[in-house]
């Protein structure tokens, strides 16, 4: 007990790391993005200048998950804490970005959107809450997986390029060819990486469960 009460205290304490401050920094950026993107309205009605505003941010936090990890590995500072609160910095983003897209329906299809967020949703917290669990009782994080990591950058790529209001360069009646094509690519990479959390998750839920020696001290 007094071990594992240890461990999780040695992990918090890594906070103040600079790869954790910048993760930390990523969390508070997508409070801002959220807040831009709400307000911009469906489609930037309300205000198109909060929308691009709301797209740049994402942008610029979705980046910033290579700059953590890029600092973790190059300084040799691979923190528990970074391993767990990088993954949570991702699905907050993602996570707000479906839900808000959903409640505004920008995925053509209102049950089609709220079919796919509900799946990226149910996913994600359950496998946050399986981390907790891990940690809980006295286990290591395990890490992104390579489809893991494949489906955040195909998920971001697809909501970046939903979130740009590039259709504000266009006064025609009706939609040109162009941006129909644009939005097909942002809905496909959007459903493309849905496969590759779906098989993430299970990829996990494997190391947990098939290989104790992994996840348990």
């Amino acid at each position: 007990m007094e071990t594992e009460k240890s461990t999780k205290q040695s992990m918090w304490s890594q906070w103040s790391s600079p790869p954790n401050l910048v993760t930390l920094a990523r969390i508070i950026l997508v409070v801002v993005f959220l807040g831009l993107y709400i307000g911009g309205g469906a489609w930037g009605a309300r205000n198109i200048g909060m929308r691009w505003g709301a797209a740049i941010v994402f942008i610029i936090a979705a980046s910033t998950d290579k700059i953590d990890g890029w600092m973790a590995r190059k300084y040799n500072q691979v923190t528990e804490l970074g391993k767990l609160l990088d993954p949570i910095a991702d699905k907050l983003l993602t996570l707000g970005a479906l839900v808000v897209a959903a409640c505004f329906n920008e995925f053509g299809n209102m049950w089609i959107g709220w079919i796919v967020t509900g799946l990226y949703v149910v996913r994600e917290i359950g496998i946050t809450i399986m981390r907790f669990f891990v940690i809980d009782h006295g286990g290591k994080v395990i890490a992104a997986s390579q489809a893991g990591k494949y489906k955040t950058f195909t998920l971001c790529l697809g909501l970046g390029l939903l979130l740009i209001p590039v259709w504000s360069f266009t006064h025609a009646v009706s939609q040109p060819a162009w941006l129909t094509v644009y939005f097909i690519v942002a809905y496909a990479l959007i459903y493309f990486s849905l496969i590759l959390c779906l098989y993430s998750g299970y990829e996990y839920l494997r190391g947990v469960f098939a290989e104790p020696a992994v996840t348990r001290k």
